[in-house]
């Protein structure tokens, strides 16, 4: 394979990170992929003295890395609100995200009507998570469902929820269901491993 070859799969490469980055509906993820679509762009941009493009794709992905920065330190307002499990407004969001709760937590059963408590979290207003969850023991709330639509998923709508429990009498969370994919997001919320299930106090 001669250096003219290589030099365009590298254009290749890049060009279809940047397309693909299109299709996430994560926006952490269109960012990251984007930025190492623009990177390897610029890259070949450069092998082939096209300089201008070049610049404009470091352009793309400095602008990428700054609102991946803004992201992990997000200064957004949100709103919580109480609501009953019967809620239309509830139902409406269960069944609107419902392949992508799904999705997120396979085989878990989404049923608002097990739940005794019921927040949802808005940012302007406009829905951005869901906590279903139903009382144990001595204020311990455990988790049926802990879910961030794909526009912020970057755990800011966690941290908000977690220091607003306490108001509801919250004393600590219980997730007893099989983590898999979600172990992750427990962790970073500072869940800790307790006899076979996953606890957070309020206030750790």
């Amino acid at each position: 394979m001669d250096s003219s070859m290589i030099i365009e799969m590298i254009g290749y490469l890049g060009s279809a990170l940047v397309l693909i980055s299109f299709l996430m509906a994560s926006v952490v993820k269109l960012r990251v992929i984007n930025s190492a679509g623009g990177l390897i762009f610029a890259v070949y941009a450069l092998l082939i003295r096209s300089y201008p493009t070049a610049l404009m794709n470091f352009c793309l992905v400095g602008i990428n890395l700054y609102y991946l920065m803004r992201l992990r330190h997000p200064d957004r307002h949100y709103t919580l609100i109480v609501e009953k499990k019967d809620s239309s407004v509830l139902q409406a969001f269960l069944v609107h995200y419902g392949e992508d709760i799904s999705a997120c937590f396979p085989g878990v059963r989404i049923a608002a009507e097990e739940a005794d408590v019921a927040c949802m979290i808005c940012h302007n207003m406009t829905p951005a998570g869901i906590l279903l969850g139903k009382w144990r023991e001595s204020g311990c709330l455990e988790i049926l469902l802990d879910y961030s639509t794909p526009e912020y998923r970057d755990c800011s709508v966690g941290k908000y929820l977690y220091s607003r429990l306490p108001g509801l009498g919250v004393h600590s969370l219980a997730y007893l269901q099989e983590p898999g994919k979600h172990e992750t997001y427990l962790k970073k919320m500072g869940f800790a491993w307790e006899d076979g299930i996953y606890v957070k106090k309020m206030g750790e």
